[in-house]
This record gives structure tokens, sequence and C-alpha cells, in this order.
């Protein structure tokens, strides 16, 4: 393990499920880089794998779901950072709802954001970071947010060598 991987390793950030459409496809995956990036106005940053499904639905995206999963989530979050949305239809069995823009919201993951993509940005890593504005909240109150120590070994859906530069 490297240096970054030891330090990261110990912060131990929550985990969030970004889901989105576009164009009658839909797209979620487990996300391990994210933060409010703005008080006033609201912004919040999620970066997504270019290797990911998600990523490129998200190229033709503008509105987006930000889940807060718990620790009693786990095995929901498993299963959208272990799958990819290329070969499986991560919706398939799931109770969720869409927004008007054609959003899945997930009905067990009831802490979330609704925002809409300000901008995205690739600096060459094998993420892009996704600038967006706060359009709603929906919090079912406190919660404690699940972990990647928490979920132990997960193998994602792909690895970041199978990145797409330009899909």
């Amino acid at each position: 393990m490297n240096t970054i991987e030891a330090l990261m390793g110990s912060v131990d950030s929550p985990l969030i499920v970004v889901t989105t459409s576009a164009e009658g496809e839909r797209a979620g995956c487990l996300v391990g880089f994210h933060s409010q990036a703005s008080i006033d106005p609201e912004h919040y940053c999620f970066w997504l794998s270019k290797a990911n499904h998600t990523y490129r639905v998200a190229l033709r995206s503008e509105r987006f779901a930000v889940h807060f999963p718990t620790t009693g989530d786990s095995e929901l979050a498993r299963f959208f950072g272990s799958r990819s949305g290329s070969e499986t239809d991560k919706f398939a069995g799931l109770d969720f709802t869409v927004t008007e823009d054609g959003v899945p919201l997930l009905a067990d993951l009831p802490n979330r954001l609704i925002v809409e993509r300000i901008t995205m940005l690739d600096d060459g890593g094998d993420h892009v970071c996704l600038t967006a504005r706060v359009l709603a909240t929906e919090t079912k109150g406190g919660f404690a947010s699940l972990r990647p120590s928490q979920l132990g070994d997960l193998s994602p859906g792909h690895s970041a060598e199978e990145r797409a530069i330009r899909p």
C-alpha cells in the first residue's frame, strides 16, 4: 500500500451512490470522492471513474441524485460498487421513483441531494470532477454514514485501466 492509500484509509470518508439518466438510459454507481464545494450558492462535487458506465451516461446528463447510504445500507452500496451498468440493469428489482427529469431516486437511500451539473473537469486522471448546483435536499434526519472500511474488500465493476478517455 502506498502512502496516499494508507492516509486515505485512515480518513475513511463517507461513500455516496450517484444516479442519473440520459436519453432513457439509467445509471448509478458507488462513489468515494465527493465534497460540498460552496455554501452560497450551494454546490456539491463528485468524481466519477472514467471506466464507469455512469461516467458515459453522465456526459449526456444534466441532473443527478447524490444518495448518502447509512451503515445499514452496505449490501446496496456493494451492489452499486461491484457491478457494471454496461452489463446489468442495476435498477431491476429495486424500489425507486423517477424525477420529472428522469433521475432515479432510490427508495432505500432517502438521504439525498438532487443536483444540476454546472461543469465537468477532466484533469487527465482516471476520474472526472462534476461540479453541481444543489436543487433540493431530502433527508430522514441524522444518520451514520457508510464508509469504505465497513465494506471490506470490494472489487469494482471496472478497473481503472478500462477507463474511457474519449467515449
